[in-house]
């Protein structure tokens, strides 16, 4: 293993849409170019090989793959990390990445988006770099970026806070410390739920936050249905809009 060239951890996008009733043209919102790095991986570390098997045929559909899907090495991070998440540092994902250790190139995937943003996969990475492995972020749509682009609010200073607690209680008073932080700082605060709760945190945002606070919401991003909206608190109260909220849905509060 000394003498051999070790390989390279790309970190793939995936599409915005899973779990979507319908799903974008993948041409539509993945570049050529990470499609083409994807089509020729036969390594893979996942959250789920079942769809991350059915992205690849996405992939396959347009650039076919080098390897068949039988013949691919796909390897599944633990469901405690992929569940609770993996940046404490208490995983070991070493033992996954001795395919590039071994001189293969390797691919690191999440349901969707960018792995390691708002999804499993820190673990790997920094094993990797703790290897001594060269990784390498391709290009493709994040929600958070998107939505954060959307807002209106600041963004030259915000946070991913992750998803809210779901008891009523304690939602309600996270939500005036992130109102409040936000208010004080000029930090856009930045969540996202669960799309079956959606609008139940809606709802829980505008009974707790301030009328002048503002609020952005952007829902099935990529897809045909995508809405954004942003104003204050008052406004959503008066205007009452109404957006797919059955959609993945990234919620930003700021000033």
């Amino acid at each position: 293993m000394n003498g051999t060239v070790k390989g390279r951890l790309y970190l793939v996008p995936a599409p915005l849409d899973f779990g979507c009733d319908t799903q974008a043209p993948l041409q539509d919102v993945m570049p050529s170019g990470t499609l083409q790095v994807a089509a020729r991986l036969s390594c893979w570390i996942c959250e789920n090989a079942k769809s991350t098997r059915a992205y690849l045929k996405r992939i396959n559909e347009q650039h076919p793959l080098a390897h068949t899907l039988q013949s691919l090495q796909i390897q599944e991070l633990p469901r405690e990390v992929h569940k609770k998440g993996d940046h404490t540092g208490n995983f070991d994902a070493r033992p996954l990445l001795m395919a590039a250790m071994e001189g293969h190139d390797m691919g690191l995937v999440s349901e969707a988006g960018m792995p390691a943003i708002a999804d499993p996969g820190s673990s790997v990475v920094r094993a990797a770099h703790d290897l001594g492995l060269q990784v390498v972020p391709l290009t493709g749509p994040m929600s958070l970026m998107l939505a954060l682009a959307a807002s209106g609010l600041n963004g030259q200073n915000f946070a991913f806070v992750g998803y809210l607690p779901q008891d009523s209680g304690e939602r309600t008073q996270r939500i005036r410390e992130l109102e409040s932080l936000a208010l004080k700082t000029g930090q856009t605060q930045l969540f996202i739920e669960t799309p079956y709760r959606n609008v139940a945190l809606l709802q829980a945002l505008l009974q707790t936050l301030q009328g002048n606070t503002r609020l952005a919401l952007s829902c099935g991003l990529t897809l045909d249905k995508a809405s954004s909206r942003s104003m204050q608190v008052s406004g959503w109260k008066r205007d009452k809009p109404v957006l797919p909220l059955d959609q993945p849905t990234v919620f930003c509060i700021g000033r």
